[in-house]
């Protein structure tokens, strides 16, 4: 069976509004302009790495060893007065590879959720893994839309993968990684276009990392969206089917990817 290992690859500062929608006359609360310190804070950007009997995969990728020293440069000049990171020496993704003996390229898999800049960011750190797939819609999104910095892929072969029908999901469409029932790709969109979560069957259960559907515990057990959505509709469709599947007898957790209540560890 998998074993889970969850890493925090640094953290993100961010307004509150961006991870839980607000109510409020401002017209645009996640993006921090015009908010108070108060509104802000910081939270743990999330990683994990899966040891599947089958080969090793990585979710998501964290920030670029770049963040230490150039954050206008990398993230450009209007997403870096949304939000900035911070990434202590140590843990980068490839960092935190190496500490445990694992070069790049003996990774069989790296799943992208999606292709915001604080999941895509590390990306070049893995790019030499054997397959990196992203959902087919995200990767048309990141072409056409606004708020992804293409910067950060160029030269890495992603390859966008066609959703399937899977048992789980609130669309019942994904990708069954293995063909094994195993790990699945979930399609969870809402957040962004092309969004999926990963399934993982432990030995103790089913654990979901639940990327950003919400931003933590509390965005399931309560019903907040995040305040960042391509789909209103979409999101509260993903959003639920998580709470719901988050309170299954055969799920050990599940995980948002930003919560800071959810620390280092392994699972499994």
């Amino acid at each position: 069976m998998s074993k889970i290992h969850v890493w925090h690859t640094g953290e993100v500062y961010i307004d509150q509004a961006l991870a839980f929608e607000e109510k409020t006359i401002h017209p645009m609360p996640y993006t921090g302009w015009l908010r108070p310190k108060a509104k802000k804070r910081w939270v743990p950007v999330s990683v994990y790495l899966i040891e599947h009997p089958k080969g090793l995969i990585l979710v998501d990728t964290g920030w670029h060893e770049e963040m230490r020293t150039n954050q206008r440069k990398h993230l450009g000049l209007l997403p870096s007065t949304v939000f900035k990171g911070r990434l202590p020496e140590g843990q980068a993704v490839h960092e935190q590879l190496s500490n445990y003996g694992i070069k790049p390229n003996e990774i069989d898999y790296v799943l992208m959720t999606h292709l915001h800049s604080d999941h895509v960011s590390g990306i070049k750190h893995v790019s030499q893994a054997k397959k990196i797939l992203v959902s087919q819609l995200e990767w048309k999104a990141a072409q056409q839309e606004f708020g992804y910095i293409k910067s950060m892929w160029n030269g890495v072969n992603l390859t966008p993968f066609h959703l399937t029908e899977i048992p789980y999901g609130p669309y019942k469409l994904g990708l069954d990684l293995f063909q094994d029932g195993s790990v699945y790709l979930v399609h969870t969109p809402g957040h962004s276009a092309g969004q999926f979560s990963v399934l993982v069957q432990t030995g103790n259960g089913w654990v979901l990392l639940a990327s950003d559907v919400g931003y933590a515990a509390a965005s399931f057990t309560q019903n907040i969206l995040p305040g960042s959505k391509t789909n209103k509709i979409d999101a509260q469709r993903s959003l639920n089917w998580v709470s719901e599947f988050s309170q299954r007898e055969d799920c050990l957790i599940a995980m948002a990817n930003h919560d800071p209540e959810i620390q280092p560890q392994i699972i499994g």
